[in-house]
C-alpha cells in the first residue's frame, strides 16, 4: 500500500485531519518560540496531521507494506524541504540548531512515525559518529544514514543485568590478534533492531567485573556473521522492540566509536538529549490526546445532551490542559539549558518524569472521555496510553530520575542541626 492508498483507506473518526479545526487550548504558548520556527513548526505539524498519521495503522503493521509506504512519505518530506531538519548539513541535513529544532519536535513527534518520515530519528546516531567515529565510518556511513538508506540502533539494556546500572553489563568483547574486537552477549528491547544497518553496541572489554571504566561502544553492521535478531519483543501489544544475539561477532579496530572506556560519557550526551526530544515529543502526542477528547466530548450526545456539559468531562479537559501547560515549560527549561551547553541534568529529570506522567494522564482521560471507543481500533488513543505508560521505563525509569534529582537538590544544602535561623 502506497501513501495515497493509505490515506484515502484510513478511518475519518481514526485521527485529526486538515479538515479539523486547529489545535486548541493544549498547543497555545509554546515558550519563546521565534517566528521561523514557529511557520517551520507548522509545516511540520500539517505534514504529520495530514500525511502520517492516516497511514499509522499501515506503519504499525509493520513488513513490508510498512517499508514502502515510509519510503514514500521520506520522498514527500524531502520534496517539501522538510527532510532530516535538525540534522548537519555536511551529511545531507538541513542543520536546524537545536534551540529551533526543539520548537519543531513537539509538532514532529505527535506520530511516533513522524520522526522516521521527516529524517530526524536517526539525529542521536548521527552527532555521536561525527562527534566520536573514526574518519573511515563518518566518510562511509554518515551521509548515507543522513539520507535515510542506512538505518541504525542503539543496543544498550541486557535481558539478564538491570538497566539502570550499566557497570553490570555482561556483553564482551574479546581483542583479537588483528587489533579487532569479538563480540558475544544478548541485547534486549533494542529499538528498530529487525530492519537495522547498523547497531551500536555497549560492551565490555576485559573480564575483570563489574564497573564502567571498561565499557566501550562499537558498531555492528546488522549482516555480520553471528549477528542474529533472535526475536521480536511486543510492549503492550506493540511491535517495534527487538531482542539481538552476538556470538562471535567480528569488529574492526576503526569501528569502535570513541576511546576506549569511554563508552558512558558518549552515551550519557546521547541520553541526555534523547530524553529531551522525547519530552517534547510527549508533548506533542498529549496535544493531539487532548485533541481527540475535545473533539468527543463536543460530539458525542446522550439523552441528557453533549458529553462537554457534564462537569466530569470538563473537569478531565481541565485537568488535562492543566498537566500540559504546567508541563511544557519544564521540557522547553531542559531543552534550553542544553542547547546553550549548561548541565542540564536536574531539568531533564524533572522534564522527564513531568512529561511521561503528563501524557498517561491526558490519554487515559480522553480514552474515558470516548468509552468503549477509546479502547478499541478506531482511534489512535490505544497507542498513545500505551506510549504513555511505557514513557515511565523508557530512558531509566520514573524513580531513578526521581532519586538523581533529589540527591542533587539535597548536596546543595548544608549539614546542620537547625532547620530554620533563630532570628536573633
Amino acid at each position: 500500500m502506497n501513501v495515497e492508498e493509505a490515506v484515502h483507506a484510513m478511518n475519518p473518526e481514526q485521527h485529526l485531519s486538515a479538515t479539523d479545526p486547529p489545535l486548541g487550548a493544549a498547543g497555545l504558548g509554546q515558550p519563546g518560540c521565534p517566528p521561523e520556527a514557529a511557520a517551520l513548526r507548522e509545516r511540520v505539524r500539517a505534514f504529520v496531521r495530514e500525511r502520517v498519521m492516516p497511514c499509522e495503522p499501515v506503519l504499525d503493521a509493520g513488513g513490508d507494506a510498512a517499508r514502502t509506504t515510509l519510503r514514500g512519505l521520506q520522498t514527500e518530506a524531502k520534496r517539501a524541504g522538510l527532510w532530516a531538519l535538525p540534522l548537519p548539513e555536511e551529511y545531507g541535513g538541513q542543520g536546524l540548531g537545536l534551540p529551533l529544532y526543539f520548537h519543531v519536535a513537539e509538532a514532529e513527534g505527535a506520530s511516533d512515525h513522524g520522526p522516521a518520515a521527516l529524517g530526524s530519528a536517526p539525529l542521536l546516531d548521527v552527532l555521536m559518529l561525527a562527534r566520536h567515529a573514526d574518519g573511515t565510518v563518518r566518510d562511509r556511513f554518515l551521509r548515507r544514514i543522513a539520507d535515510g538508506e542506512v538505518r541504525t540502533c542503539y543496543a544498550m539494556t541486557e535481558p539478564e543485568t538491570p538497566g539502570t546500572d550499566p557497570g553490570l553489563t555482561a556483553t564482551r568483547a574479546v581483542s583479537d590478534t588483528a587489533g579487532g574486537w569479538v563480540l558475544h552477549g544478548r541485547k534486549w528491547f533494542t529499538s528498530g533492531a529487525g530492519d537495522a544497518d547498523l547497531v551500536t553496541v555497549l560492551a565490555r572489554v576485559d573480564d575483570e567485573g563489574p564497573g564502567t571504566d571498561s565499557l566501550s561502544l562499537f558498531l555492528v553492521p546488522a549482516s555480520a556473521a553471528g549477528f542474529t535478531v533472535v526475536r521480536e519483543l511486543p510492549v503492550l501489544g506493540a511491535g517495534g522492540q527487538w531482542e539481538i544475539e552476538l556470538d562471535g561477532v567480528a569488529v574492526p579496530p576503526e569501528q569502535v566509536v570513541g576511546a576506549p572506556g569511554q563508552a558512558l560519557r558518549i552515551a550519557g550526551e546521547r541520553l541526555v538529549l534523547g530524553r529531551v526530544l522525547r519530552c517534547l515529543r510527549w508533548l506533542g502526542q498529549a496535544e493531539r490526546a487532548f485533541d481527540l477528547m475535545c473533539l468527543r466530548a463536543r460530539s458525542r450526545s446522550q439523552s441528557a445532551g453533549p458529553l462537554a456539559d457534564r462537569q466530569l468531562v470538563q473537569q478531565m479537559v481541565f485537568d488535562s490542559l492543566l498537566a500540559i501547560r504546567a508541563t511544557r515549560p519544564l521540557v522547553h527549561e531542559a531543552a534550553a539549558r542544553l542547547a546553550a551547553g549548561g548541565d542540564a541534568r536536574l531539568e531533564t529529570g524533572l522534564a522527564k518524569v513531568a512529561a511521561a506522567r503528563m501524557l498517561q494522564q491526558v490519554a487515559d482521560a480522553a480514552i474515558q472521555v470516548h468509552g468503549a471507543a477509546g479502547l478499541g481500533p478506531d482511534t489512535a488513543l490505544p497507542g498513545l496510553f500505551r506510549t504513555g505508560r511505557t514513557a515511565r521505563l523508557l530512558d531509566g525509569p520514573d524513580e531513578l530520575h526521581i532519586t538523581a534529582v533529589a540527591r542533587r537538590v539535597l548536596r546543595g544544602y548544608p549539614v546542620t542541626s537547625r532547620t530554620e535561623p533563630s532570628g536573633r
